[in-house]
């Protein structure tokens, strides 16, 4: 009961922004390593992904209400630039960083709705889908981002099997799955906590159980992966043969298997076939090549995009806290 009570409270007070400070919105999650923390440290940021219909009226709403929000050169040129940048440099994502609010501190990124769920149903940017696979605080919950998401939790589950080898514990599934979003960013060579995966994976390790525990019992009901035990070590078996390899690799988004075939399928065309893997490895390293690729040039537009929004001063800032994490991380 105590702990339910204390969850309210957090999801209220996370939830705190939303209703007094900025625009309606159409779908909300809170993120972070500030979450994974009972008594988070006041001075880090918490972050928000903003669902909305139409960025460019939502932004000039906010732009009256939070100029102070934004740089000073972007509050100048208004929300038609802001929506350019984010959809044009960046990944369709605008993020306002460092807001200071009565005695938090929060990031805020706007998303248009049917970005959000391009991404997540296609993998076509793996920005926001990757975010998604991890445990978030759902604040405004939106029923097609809500089904469009569990196919993306199936599809993070497929691929991470597939990286995988034989025989794995549970911690390690969710360790692969938070890695999945993170091959390929530039910024986990310089400005992040080497550590992040492992951290995120223990501070989160319930909530992940209760996002993956029913796909895994799907997966062993259908003679995918059978459990075992060492002692203590309770691990998966999976089956590895060229049958459940393809049977996993078709659950993948087509954007992913195209790679496969060496070809583009555009709209109104050729619609993607079925492709077919001739093992385990070939598989795997499809799925690597093109995560890395994804996340390397979506990890690159969106720090351009940050920079120009928020200008040097602001950028420099955030970066270098960023990266001192990333040095004391790996000075320990």
């Amino acid at each position: 009961m105590h702990a339910a009570a204390v969850e309210e409270g957090r999801a209220a007070e996370l939830a705190a922004p939303l209703r007094d400070l900025l625009p309606p919105v159409d779908f909300c999650c809170a993120y972070g390593s500030t979450l994974l923390h009972a008594c988070p440290d006041r001075t880090s940021m918490v972050d928000y992904i903003l669902g909305v219909a139409d960025p460019l009226q939502w932004h000039s709403e906010n732009l009256e209400r939070n100029p102070a929000h934004y740089s000073r050169w972007m509050g100048r040129f208004g929300s038609g630039a802001i929506t350019g940048l984010a959809d044009r440099v960046g990944v369709g994502v605008y993020f306002n960083p460092f807001v200071e609010w009565r005695d938090k501190r929060i990031k805020y990124g706007v998303v248009r709705m049917k970005d959000l769920a391009m991404d997540v149903l296609t993998w076509d940017r793996f920005y926001l889908s990757g975010r998604l696979q991890k445990p978030v605080h759902v604040l405004v919950d939106n029923w097609d981002i809500r089904k469009l998401n569990t196919i993306n939790l199936e599809m993070a589950t497929s691929a991470s099997l597939l990286l995988l080898p034989e025989e794995f514990t549970e911690y390690d599934l969710y360790a692969q799955i938070c890695s999945l979003s993170y091959m390929g960013d530039l910024r986990m060579l310089f400005a992040e906590d080497k550590d992040k995966v492992k951290k995120i994976v223990e501070g989160s390790f319930q909530s992940f159980q209760s996002m993956y525990r029913p796909l895994l019992q799907e997966y062993i009901a259908e003679g995918l992966l059978k459990r075992s035990s060492h002692g203590q070590q309770k691990t998966f078996q999976q089956d590895c043969s060229p049958s459940t390899t393809n049977e996993l690799f078709s659950v993948l988004p087509w954007t992913i298997q195209r790679q496969m075939q060496g070809r583009y399928v555009f709209p109104g065309k050729e619609m993607p076939t079925r492709t077919v893997v001739s093992s385990k490895d070939m598989a795997a390293n499809c799925v690597r090549r093109a995560l890395r690729h994804r996340v390397m040039v979506s990890s690159a537009r969106q720090a351009i995009c940050g920079l120009l929004a928020s200008g040097g001063a602001v950028a420099a800032q955030y970066l270098g806290k960023k990266m001192a994490k990333a040095w004391q991380s790996r000075a320990a």
